[in-house]
C-alpha cells in the first residue's frame, strides 16, 4: 500500500473558514478539499435541497422528449420502456414504466437477454416492439451509440427517445430526442447523472410541464439512489441531492420490492455502502443468472406477498451467483499462475464455459489480487465477450480504444467497460492490450493507494467532530469517506487477531503526547499483528465509525492499513 496525503489548503484560509462556520479546523480542511469554500456551498452540502435540482429543460432535446410522450398518450400509442439488464438499467425501466403507468395504461417493459442479445438496444428488441404495435421506445441507460438500430426502428415506424449517460460517439442517433448530459452540444450544468438519473430528469420535466413541484416525485428516489450507488457515479452536485433523499425513502418508506429485498437485513439505517453491497447485487443477480425482467417486476410490484416471493427467487439467484463467482475466480487465478503471467502489467484471462453473468465480478476480484487493468473473457455465441475493470487513475476505455483494430465492439467508462471480439482476435488483442498498458501506465498506479485527507491526533476525535463528519454522507466517488492518519501510536497491550483464521486485527491505541485511548478494528489486517506487539510504535490510516457492543456505543478507528 502506498499512502498519499492530500494537499492541505492555506492555513489562514482554513482558520477563517472554520471560525465563520464554527467548526473544527480539520473539518474545514475536509470541506475545502471537496471544493466547499464558502458559507453558501457549505449550506448546500450539509442541507441538500430538492430546490437545488436543475431545471430539466436545460438538457438538450428535453422539450422534444416530453412533447413526443404527451403525443403518444394523446393518440393512444403503445409505449415500450427499454433498458439494460444491470442495476442502472433495471431501476431506470422500473422508474419510467411505473411513472407512465400511473397516468396511462399502454406501457410495456423490455430488458434484453444478456446472452441472446447482449448489451444495449438490440434488433430482437426492436422486432418485439414492431410485433406488438409499439410506435415509441424510451431507451434508458443505453442507446447513445445505437445509430443503425435507431435507423432500423425508424424504417419500421418506431420512434426512439434515448436517456443515456455514456459518452456518445462522433455521431448521435437520429432519434426524436437524445437526452445525454455528456453530449458535446448539451449545456446541462451537471454531467455525472447515471442512466436512472437521466430518466428521473425526464419525469421531472413532465411533472414540471403540468405545474407540479419535484417533491411529488420523491417516492421514485429510492430507485435513483440505488442506481447512483450501483453505477459508481460521483456523489456530488445533483447526484448528492438525489442520493440523500433517495436514502431517506429507502430508510422510511421504500417501495414494496426494495422492502422485500432488505427484510432480513439487521440494520436500522441503510447507507449508500449498504445499497452497493446488499441491494444492488441482488437486483443484478436476476440479469446475471436468469433475466433482468425479474428485477423490474420486483421493483414495480405493489403486493407485499408477491414481492416476498419474488425477492426469495432473486435471493436464490444471488446465492448461485456467489458460488459461480467464487469458482471462476479460483480458476482464473490458477490460469494466471499456470501461464506465468504474475508479473505482467495486465490480466487477460479466458475460458469458454465461464458464466457471462459474473465475469465483471470476477474481473473486480482479480484486481484485488493483482492490482492492474483486468479483462475476463468467455464465449458468447460465436464471439468472445469480456468485462474490463481498471485501477484508480488509469482509463481502461482509452486503452481499449488504442486496441480497437482487434475489437469488434466496446463501450463503457474510465474504470469499467465491456467488449466483444472474434475468437481468432483474442491473442492479438491480449498482446496489444499488454503493450498499450505497459507503455502508458504510471508504475505507481499498479500499487494500491490509500488517499489520506488529513493527519489527526487522537484527542481531536470528539463526539462533536464525529457528529459533523457523519453529515458528510452520503459518501461515494467525489465525496469519499474521509481517511485520516495518526502517527506515534501504541497498542494498550490487549491487541489480538480475531475472526476466522485470525484474519482481523482488534486493539485499543494511545498516542504519544496525549491521554486519549481509542478502540480500533482492522478487517483483513491480521497479518500485521506483529507491528503492534511489544509496545512497538506504529502509524495508522483509518476512517471513523461507531462500535456498538453490549449497549455501549463508542467511536472507533476502522483501520485501512498500519505501518511501522
Amino acid at each position: 500500500m502506498r499512502w498519499t496525503l492530500k494537499p492541505t489548503p492555506d492555513t489562514q484560509t482554513v482558520k477563517s473558514f472554520a471560525e465563520s462556520l464554527q467548526i473544527p479546523q480539520k473539518i474545514a480542511i475536509l470541506l475545502q478539499q471537496r471544493g466547499i469554500d464558502t458559507y453558501e456551498k457549505a449550506k448546500k452540502f450539509f442541507r441538500p435541497s430538492l430546490e437545488d435540482l436543475h431545471d430539466p429543460f436545460l438538457m438538450k432535446d428535453m422539450d422534444r422528449a416530453v412533447d413526443r410522450i404527451n403525443l403518444a398518450i394523446a393518440q393512444g400509442e403503445n409505449i415500450l420502456v427499454y433498458g439494460d439488464y444491470d442495476v442502472d438499467g433495471t431501476t431506470s425501466v422500473a422508474l419510467m414504466s411505473s411513472y407512465l403507468r400511473s397516468h396511462y395504461s399502454q406501457v410495456a417493459t423490455y430488458i434484453p437477454d444478456r446472452y441472446a442479445e447482449g448489451y444495449g438496444v438490440s434488433y430482437i428488441g426492436i422486432d418485439y416492439a414492431h410485433d406488438n404495435d409499439v410506435s415509441l421506445i424510451i431507451a434508458l441507460d443505453c442507446g447513445v451509440k445505437a445509430i443503425e438500430k435507431v435507423d432500423y426502428a425508424k424504417k419500421l415506424g418506431i420512434d426512439f427517445i434515448i436517456c443515456d449517460h455514456h459518452r456518445p460517439g462522433a455521431e448521435i442517433p437520429d432519434a426524436v430526442a437524445v437526452l445525454d448530459p455528456k453530449r458535446e452540444d448539451c449545456s446541462y450544468p451537471y454531467k455525472e447523472l447515471c442512466g436512472c438519473g437521466v430518466g428521473f430528469k425526464l419525469i421531472q420535466a413532465m411533472e414540471q410541464q403540468k405545474g407540479l413541484p419535484v417533491k411529488t416525485l420523491v417516492p421514485y428516489l429510492d430507485l435513483v439512489a440505488t442506481a447512483i450507488g450501483a453505477d459508481i457515479v460521483p456523489i456530488t452536485g445533483e447526484n448528492r441531492v438525489l442520493a440523500f433523499y433517495g436514502l431517506d425513502v429507502i430508510n422510511t418508506l421504500p417501495r414494496t420490492g426494495i422492502q422485500a429485498l432488505v427484510k432480513n437485513v439487521n440494520k436500522d439505517t441503510l447507507t449508500i455502502t449498504d445499497v452497493v453491497f446488499i441491494i444492488a447485487p441482488r437486483i443484478n443477480a436476476a440479469g446475471r443468472i436468469k433475466h433482468g425482467l425479474h428485477a423490474v417486476e420486483l421493483l414495480t410490484e405493489q403486493d407485499d406477498t408477491r414481492a416476498q416471493e419474488m425477492a426469495a427467487g432473486i435471493e436464490a439467484f444471488n446465492a448461485e451467483r456467489k458460488d459461480l463467482d467464487k469458482a471462476i475466480t479460483e480458476e482464473a487465478l490458477l490460469q494466471i499462475v499456470t501461464n506465468k503471467e504474475e508479473d505482467r502489467k495486465t490480466t487477460v484471462v479466458f475460458q469458454e464455459n465461464w458464466h457471462k453473468g459474473v465475469i465483471g465480478i470476477v474481473a473486480s476480484r482479480l484486481t484485488e489480487t493483482y492490482y492492474r487493468p483486468t479483462l475476463v473473457f468467455t464465449k458468447s455465441g460465436e464471439k468472445l465477450a469480456a468485462s474490463a475493470r481498471s485501477v484508480k487513475g488509469f482509463d481502461v476505455y482509452e486503452a481499449l480504444d488504442s486496441c480497437k483494430e482487434h475489437i469488434e465492439q466496446f463501450g463503457g467508462h474510465k474504470y469499467a467497460a465491456g467488449l466483444t471480439l472474434g475468437e481468432h482476435q483474442y491473442h492479438d488483442f491480449k498482446n496489444k492490450f499488454e503493450e498499450v498498458v505497459s507503455s502508458s501506465i504510471d508504475e505507481r498506479l499498479l500499487i494500491p493507494e490509500i488517499s489520506i485527507d488529513a493527519a489527526l491526533d487522537l484527542d481531536e476525535i470528539t463526539p462533536k467532530f464525529y457528529r459533523i463528519l457523519r453529515q458528510f454522507a452520503p459518501f461515494g466517488p467525489g465525496n469519499m469517506t474521509p481517511v485520516f492518519m495518526t502517527d506515534k501510536l501504541q497498542d494498550t497491550g490487549y491487541g489480538k487477531c480475531v475472526g476466522a483464521d485470525d484474519a482481523h486485527l482488534k486493539c485499543a491505541v494511545t498516542q504519544s503526547g496525549n491521554t486519549t485511548t481509542v478502540g480500533a478494528i482492522g478487517f483483513n489486517l491480521g497479518d500485521k499483528c506483529e507491528l503492534i506487539q511489544h509496545k512497538k510504535t506504529f502509524k495508522a490510516a483509518y476512517s471513523l465509525d461507531l462500535n456498538e457492543w453490549n449497549g455501549n456505543v463508542s467511536i472507533q478507528l476502522k483501520l485501512r492499513d498500519i505501518q511501522e
